[in-house]
């Protein structure tokens, strides 16, 4: 049953149906931007003879333009709602598919994913978040949990789908298949799903002289501790997804052994974000951070040793990458609260998107100039010092309620 929505507004969406509308969403934006390359890049360019470095560069391009638009998103999240954010998204990645599947060349095809990387900067994980944490405030933890519960599902959906595409479509039918999906099945999901909200003037500082999303003096170390370790994870869960194949086989592993275990990641995920909606609920979620930065630390750890425990390696890292994603939500809105959280929220994407743009290159440096053993060292540690940023935020979590 629907909510009743503010006074001249039309009644709201009930939670389950903004959280399966967004959720949904979700599973068809990744697959259409984040997850697209991973089944068009070889067909790309076997059919253009674009060079392959170029083909998959044009991601990164894209998550660099995610990134330095993810502030700007914020702020509109803020002051107009998710609703009409989320639903521009849709029809950004939509054009931006579009010219993919129309591309005559290569400098077009890469434009293209400069307008895929602004529909991913206002239509992926952060700004729903933010647009969930502006509808139902600190409550908003068990909303986001679910939404990634379905956003887990994007490459075991579209994966295949695309695969099937390309079968019978190509690359570029592809292209426009995911547009005309883009247009027909998520636009109207967020614009039925999400509540039509009153545009909100600028909200009253928090201090004197400071904006709204700004950080106080005292939460400073906090934002600094917090950013500092989503930009470390991204770097390091990046390099790790992009070149986890790579690093199987340089540690001896046959090519159909490594994809079997690569296909633990995902499970793995979805399993632990289960876990922490049923049992995380109760606690702070910086205890949920932790959790995920130990499980990861644990894992690629695993990996460094034995093969003979690789298997088990990859679960435990696929269950901290998956408790990340809701930790990335749910920690600052409990560190700063609801007022201005679509604010902080675009202020710390931009650093994340920027260092997942640079990592599958920081990766191939790494593996190239020093060997699977030093890429895997460097990674352990990357991971042990985002744990011991989670310890020195601990206290602080632990003793701040938010005010907003």
């Amino acid at each position: 049953m629907a909510d009743a929505g503010p006074a001249g507004l039309p009644p709201a969406p009930s939670r389950l149906g903004v959280v399966s509308a967004i959720g949904i969403s979700q599973i068809l934006a990744w697959g259409s931007s984040y997850y697209l390359l991973a089944v068009l890049a070889g067909p790309v360019a076997a059919d253009t003879g674009w060079p392959l470095s170029w083909v998959m560069g044009a991601l990164s391009f894209g998550m660099l333009v995610s990134g330095l638009a993810s502030p700007r998103i914020g702020h509109l999240i803020e002051r107009h709602g998710g609703r009409p954010v989320l639903a521009t998204s849709a029809v950004l990645l939509a054009l931006g598919l579009l010219m993919l599947g129309l591309a005559p060349g290569l400098p077009v095809f890469v434009a293209a994913w400069g307008i895929i990387g602004l529909g991913m900067g206002a239509g992926l994980y952060d700004p729903a978040f933010s647009t969930l944490g502006r509808l139902y405030g600190e409550d908003a933890r068990g909303a986001i949990t679910q939404v990634t519960l379905f956003g887990g599902f994007a490459s075991t959906v579209c994966w295949p789908l695309s695969a099937f595409l390309v079968e019978w479509l190509g690359w570029r039918g592809t292209c426009l298949t995911y547009a005309a999906i883009l247009l027909a099945v998520v636009l109207p999901l967020y614009l039925l799903g999400i509540p039509r909200e009153e545009a909100r003037a600028a909200p009253a500082s928090k201090g004197p002289g400071a904006p709204v999303g700004s950080v106080q003096p005292g939460q400073r170390l906090a934002f600094l501790l917090l950013a500092a370790g989503f930009t470390l994870a991204a770097v390091v869960m990046t390099v790790v997804s992009v070149h986890l194949l790579t690093l199987l086989q340089a540690r001896g592993l046959g090519l159909a052994a490594a994809v079997t275990l690569g296909t633990l990641i995902g499970p793995s995920q979805v399993g632990a974000r289960v876990l922490e909606m049923l049992v995380g609920r109760r606690l702070h979620p910086i205890w949920s951070l932790l959790a995920s930065t130990l499980l990861v630390a644990i894992g690629l750890g695993m990996l460094v040793g034995d093969m003979a425990v690789a298997a088990a390696g990859i679960i435990l890292y696929g269950a901290g990458s998956g408790i990340r994603s809701i930790a990335r939500g749910t920690v600052p809105l409990a560190l700063f609260g609801r007022e201005g959280y679509a604010i902080l929220m675009g202020r710390m994407a931009m650093p994340v998107l920027v260092a997942q743009a640079a990592a599958p290159a920081i990766g191939g440096w790494l593996l190239d100039g020093f060997g699977v053993t030093t890429t895997l060292a460097v990674l352990c540690a990357g991971a042990v010092l985002n744990i011991l940023l989670v310890v020195a935020l601990l206290p602080i979590a632990l003793r701040r309620r938010p005010t907003g």
